[in-house]
């Protein structure tokens, strides 16, 4: 019976990660999901060896990272592996999602669906975790953000208390950061199956932008070897980063433990936060820039119920890429502009650049819609 049963999952295994058929077509820019996967496990490995020195404490988590780099063997490089490891996971991410949109990964309705909601979890997780160190950022930034809830009507100063577990941000608030920051891995870990699920039912798409069975090849070797190389350059070049340059992705302010009576002269997230940050900022009124801050990637769930058109012409096809391009400067410009200070020039170009953030995607609809009454 148990013979059996290791039989039927030895074929499962074989065909999920061996005999998988794949288009033939596929370029590196497919290495990007299986090496999400892989930072995935390096963030939760060094994570979990991190949490056994961390106290989430306010007088004593600040002191706590001290001991990790300083006493603990080998803490220095667990720690700027595992700050260096977030930056590097969501470079990945944008890369793997630039990709699914260029080539209209989209049109498989659930396996985006759910890599959004991936990307919302890794959102929510990397934010958690910029406040466990108690350092000058980590504390501004959980004030700044969780005050974001006050915009509720009615019920927003009441949640705003109830996230802090008191009348400011203090130690509730540290304990139960930590407690969710550590458990929504897991959670992602779930959803990153679930999203395998839904890739392996479908198969995956192709840079020709062909939804079709034939020309396919086996997983194994042809792609196995691929994922293999690309893993091999990438953790070359992020075991550079945590070497040579361990603190580039830092804010200096964090180096600084927590103090509520001195407030940073800017506040700001970490770097893959400044485009959603930047059209925060950019909205006057504060419900309106919690609006359009949970719009700018909510967005990413209307894609496969609005660009869902099978048919494509080729004319049509590179003007969505041309806007594709444009949309890429406007999210670093979006980026950049979150890192300077709130002031003109900087306020005016980010309000234009939100606007013309959303504008884009507007016009990558209509365009569509455009398409389907010229070949209807």
């Amino acid at each position: 019976m148990s013979l059996r049963k290791d039989d039927k999952l030895m074929k499962i295994i074989s065909n999920s990660l061996v005999d998988l058929p794949s288009p033939s077509s596929l370029s590196y820019f497919w290495n990007f999901g299986s090496l999400l996967g892989i930072f995935l496990g390096v963030q939760i490995l060094s994570g979990l060896f991190l949490s056994f020195h961390f106290s989430g404490e306010v007088n004593l988590s600040f002191d706590s990272i001290i001991h990790m780099m300083r006493d603990m063997n080998y803490g220095w490089l667990l720690r700027v592996i595992h700050a260096n490891g977030a930056s590097m996971f969501f470079l990945l991410m944008y890369i793997h999602m630039g990709r699914g949109m260029y080539y209209s990964s989209y049109r498989y309705k659930k396996t985006w669906l759910s890599g959004v909601t991936i990307f919302l979890l890794a959102m929510a997780t990397a934010f958690l975790g910029y406040v466990l160190p108690w350092g000058q950022m980590s504390f501004w930034a959980a004030t700044v953000i969780t005050n974001l809830l006050s915009a509720i009507p009615y019920i927003g100063t009441l949640m705003v208390e109830w996230v802090w577990g008191g009348f400011a941000v203090g130690n509730p608030t540290l304990i139960r950061f930590f407690a969710f920051h550590f458990i929504l891995p897991f959670i992602i870990m779930f959803m990153v199956i679930l999203h395998l699920f839904f890739l392996h039912e479908t198969g995956s798409s192709n840079s020709i932008g062909m939804m079709s069975d034939c020309d396919k090849v086996y997983f194994h070797p042809y792609y196995s070897i691929k994922d293999m190389y690309g893993f091999g350059l990438f953790f070359m070049f992020f075991m550079l980063i945590c070497m040579m340059m361990p603190y580039i992705f830092m804010d200096v302010e964090n180096f600084i433990s927590s103090d509520p009576l001195v407030t940073p002269v800017h506040i700001q997230p970490e770097w893959y936060f400044l485009f959603a940050y930047t059209i925060l900022r950019s909205v006057p009124s504060k419900i309106g820039g919690v609006v359009a801050l949970l719009m700018s990637v909510i967005i990413l769930y209307f894609f496969p119920l609005l660009l869902n058109q099978k048919f494509r012409s080729s004319y049509f096809y590179n003007i969505i890429k041309y806007m594709f391009w444009i949309f890429v400067v406007n999210w670093l410009l979006l980026t950049w502009i979150g890192a300077c200070v709130v002031e003109i020039p900087f306020s005016i170009l980010g309000m234009l650049f939100s606007i013309n953030y959303f504008l884009i995607f507007i016009v990558i609809w209509m365009f569509y819609e455009i398409q389907d009454l010229f070949f209807m």
